[in-house]
């Protein structure tokens, strides 16, 4: 999506309307198995990060993940799993449950990537408006630094982006920083995901 802001002729926003998401604009054009060689299986994700840890002797950080070392970039495990932990903490969980041979790659596809009409990021703008319309104020415990200059509000949501949540007006809220870093990746009302 980023590289077709950067080169397409039309908004990727409006294109993700117009054909419900990108993948869904993706599949449409005919681009899917274009796609599915950028964003490669589980699976291969997997075996690479599986490889990287033995030549290392430890677990590799995100730095780490490039050639010759890595046949893949960080990029495909954050575009996959959310972010680089949530990919780490599922490969140790795969890997203590049953192991990479618990993974078919048959039945994997493009469609087990995460589907995101927005990206994770909130934009200022749409920062001041979560803020003005929670009053400046978190939504938790109620602190502001109207009131209080120690407090730092920040902008979370909802339901987490890495579980499916969009960075919409309706799935932000404000909190401060005690009350967001309390709720982890729980999501609903307090939790840790900006």
């Amino acid at each position: 999506m980023s590289e077709y802001e950067e080169f397409g002729g039309f908004s990727p926003s409006g294109v993700c309307k117009r054909f419900g998401t990108w993948l869904g604009a993706v599949k449409k054009a005919g681009l899917a198995s274009a796609l599915e060689q950028r964003c490669p299986t589980k699976r291969r994700l997997f075996e690479n990060l599986k490889e990287v840890w033995i030549k290392l002797g430890r677990q590799p950080n995100q730095r780490e993940m490039k050639k010759p070392l890595s046949e893949h970039s960080a990029t495909p495990y954050v575009r996959r799993f959310g972010t680089w932990s949530a990919a780490l903490a599922e490969f140790v969980h795969l890997m203590k449950s049953g192991g990479l041979e618990s993974l078919s790659e048959e039945n994997e596809s493009i469609a087990g990537l995460r589907e995101h009409r927005t990206g994770r990021a909130v934009s200022a703008g749409l920062r001041l408006i979560v803020m003005r319309r929670d009053n400046f104020k978190c939504r938790l415990c109620g602190q502001s630094p109207a009131t209080d200059p120690q407090v730092s509000l920040e902008v979370d949501h909802i339901k987490a982006w890495s579980e499916g949540g969009e960075t919409e007006l309706d799935n932000l809220q404000t909190l401060c920083c005690r009350c967001n870093a309390g709720k982890g990746n729980r999501g609903g009302k307090g939790g840790r995901e900006k």
